[in-house]
């Protein structure tokens, strides 16, 4: 399995676990990345469901945070200039933002499916890439590309579905199998002919570049930081770190941001921290003691409207920072 087929695999093992998906669905999705049911079925068999936990609460609704994020950088916090109530589920319909479903031309000459939203005037604004979840580019999706709109940049979430129709095009629980069975220097590639794009608009200041990524969209954020020198600020959520080798090839100034309860992913945390440092990068790991993976989707069961708040403006303030 390469970087990303084990990290898919991985996840929805833990989902089984956590009772968040049966035990057919997980071999369904499983098999889905590995090409194996028996591949599956080994996977899952060191797998127990840990029973749903008796809080006389919705097991839907996560705790609150009891402390605040642990927080490790070589530079200083930016100093809050940004609203503790960032907005959030912009519409498409939000009279400052200009947002919509575009086509663009890939490096192979293939077309390619986005969702771009601008502020509404001529510009020119910074640029955010954005990469979605393992399940495509959702309504979730959009909405976060048009929060950053609502910031002032011109945002682009490119689907990385696009050579097969498109995540519409397919049924929720498909998209993950499909997107492992992608070569993952192809997701490099889409995100810089996105790159590419917003060069030739009038709005953009695409030398102004940023990104940032969710889940598995962390981690294609932080494997495109060690493609793209011209990156300038990354920010992956709780994504799975590129190999330590690559690290040197990193140029952007990089925020981690991470849930104290998704062990999976921020164990991973001191490594990649030891070698950024080592390697005299720009680096910030938040921690959120008491959220889990994926909090930031307000959609999703391990949403975190504390943690989700904080690590939205500490986003925002750190492409202010470098993207200014």
């Amino acid at each position: 399995m390469n970087h990303f087929q084990k990290y898919l695999a991985e996840e929805f093992a833990e989902d089984y676990q956590e009772g968040l998906i049966s035990r057919r669905e997980a071999l369904r999705l499983i098999g889905s990345v590995t090409g194996s049911l028996v591949t599956a079925g080994t996977i899952l068999a060191a797998c127990v469901p840990a029973p749903a936990p008796d809080t006389g609460q919705d097991a839907s609704v996560p705790p609150a945070m009891t402390a605040g994020p642990t927080l490790t950088s070589q530079q200083p916090a930016t100093g809050g200039s940004r609203p503790t109530q960032p907005a959030v589920n912009v519409s498409e319909n939000d009279p400052d933002v200009r947002a919509g479903e575009v086509t663009f031309t890939g490096a192979d000459g293939q077309d390619l499916l986005g969702y771009l939203a601008r502020p509404q005037g001529e510009g020119p604004f910074a640029v955010v890439l954005v990469c979605h979840e393992n399940r495509g580019l959702t309504e979730h999706i959009r909405d976060v590309t048009r929060r950053l709109a609502k910031a002032g940049y011109a945002a682009l979430a490119v689907d990385l579905l696009s050579r097969l129709g498109g995540s519409a095009a397919h049924d929720a629980g498909d998209v993950p199998g499909l997107l492992g069975n992608i070569d993952p220097e192809q997701f490099v590639r889409d995100f810089l002919s996105g790159w590419n794009y917003l060069k030739a608009q009038d709005f953009a200041q695409a030398e102004r570049v940023g990104m940032v990524g969710f889940c598995f969209g962390g981690g294609v954020t932080w494997l495109v930081a060690t493609r793209m020198p011209e990156l300038r600020a990354a920010v992956p959520f709780y994504g799975p770190h590129p190999p330590l080798d690559d690290v040197a090839n990193i140029q952007a100034a990089v925020l981690a941001v991470y849930g104290g309860l998704d062990a999976r992913i921020t164990g991973g945390a001191a490594e990649i921290e030891a070698a950024m440092q080592s390697h005299h990068k720009i680096f910030e790991k938040i921690i959120y003691p008491d959220a889990d993976h994926a909090f930031h989707n307000d959609t999703g069961p391990r949403y975190n409207p504390q943690a989700a708040q904080d690590a939205w403006r500490r986003t925002l303030e750190w492409f202010d920072l470098y993207l200014a």
